[in-house]
């Protein structure tokens, strides 16, 4: 595996595509509407809708670099890739915090995909990197805002 890659899931790589293909064809095509529409207006020294215009232009000329540098970097990996027996990336860990004694469960993925909304955790994040390597039974110890939380983790699935 190479050492930039960017470790995905297919699903997370097929959105990067739909999103890019979104902001090339229909981002641009807008953006170019947006500055038109604000150079008919006169002079372009003094407009503040073209000023807007292309800044928006900007912000999406750079979205579209990132997102064709991710998926150059892209490489799909899938939970088969990795036993059962540890925590790797793509692993769906269970974790009681002995703090507060709640159960929850993260899918372990790239920093690029993680989603604490979505219960995405990122390996690079100090609950992943400790999680990394570990079995069911072993209890792991990381600095949160709140102080040190121990965690046992539960189980572990793909």
């Amino acid at each position: 595996m190479a050492s930039n890659a960017i470790y995905v899931t297919r699903e997370w790589l097929q959105s990067l595509q739909v999103e890019l293909q979104e902001l090339k064809i229909h981002g641009r095509r807008d953006i170019a509407q947006k500055i038109a529409d604000a150079r008919s207006h006169g002079d372009l020294s003094e407009n503040a809708d073209y000023d807007a215009a292309k800044h928006a232009q900007e912000l999406l000329e750079i979205r579209i670099s990132k997102l064709e540098t991710t998926l150059a970097r892209a490489q799909v990996i899938e939970p088969g890739d990795f036993p059962n027996d540890k925590v790797y990336i793509l692993s769906r860990v269970r974790l009681l915090n002995y703090k507060n004694k709640k159960e929850m469960e993260y899918l372990l993925v790239s920093p690029e995909e993680a989603d604490v909304e979505q219960n995405k955790l990122s390996v690079t994040s100090p609950l992943g990197k400790s999680l990394l390597g570990k079995v069911v039974g072993d209890v792991v110890e990381t600095n949160a805002p709140a102080g040190s939380v121990k965690f046992e983790i539960l189980s572990i699935s793909k």
